[in-house]
């Protein structure tokens, strides 16, 4: 049993990346690339960032509006994919959604995100929980279905 499998936990921690999002800014370095997305159902409305140096991703944030399970999924996104590589990124993006789809994933590489595991159990949350990972996965050249 994980420290995140408990409630308590998991609730504190997604209020606190809510109250306190890491990396809720808009970035203005050069070459800064962005995904707009938005929901059709919610107010969910939020901006991706990313830099690269290289291969790797050198900074990486959000900005809009969005509701606590898209705010803090997105902010824990940022934490997990800020300074890994374009392919590391991904492989924990996949394993995000495939956590979500009640594959088998790797939780040591989701880390706290792994709180996020029973979303599926609320239809209606699944795009909260993914709209951010939907749009970092577009700006690393990856299509994710909802």
């Amino acid at each position: 049993m994980s420290i995140f499998d408990d409630k308590a936990i998991a609730r504190d921690i997604i209020m606190d990346n809510y109250q306190n999002p890491h990396n809720k800014k808009t970035l203005d370095k050069e070459n800064t690339q962005s995904k707009h997305m938005a929901s059709d159902s919610c107010i969910d409305d939020i901006t991706v960032y990313m830099h690269f140096e290289g291969e790797t991703i050198d900074d990486v944030s959000f900005n809009g509006i969005g509701c606590t399970i898209s705010t803090a999924s997105t902010s824990i996104l940022t934490d997990l994919i800020k300074g890994k590589t374009k392919q590391e990124a991904k492989t924990i993006i996949h394993n995000y959604m495939d956590m979500l789809d009640e594959k088998p994933y790797d939780p040591h590489l989701l880390q706290e995100a792994v709180i996020f595991k029973d979303i599926s159990k609320s239809a209606n949350r699944i795009h909260c929980a993914t709209i951010g990972w939907r749009g970092a996965a577009a700006l690393l050249g990856e299509k994710i279905d909802e």
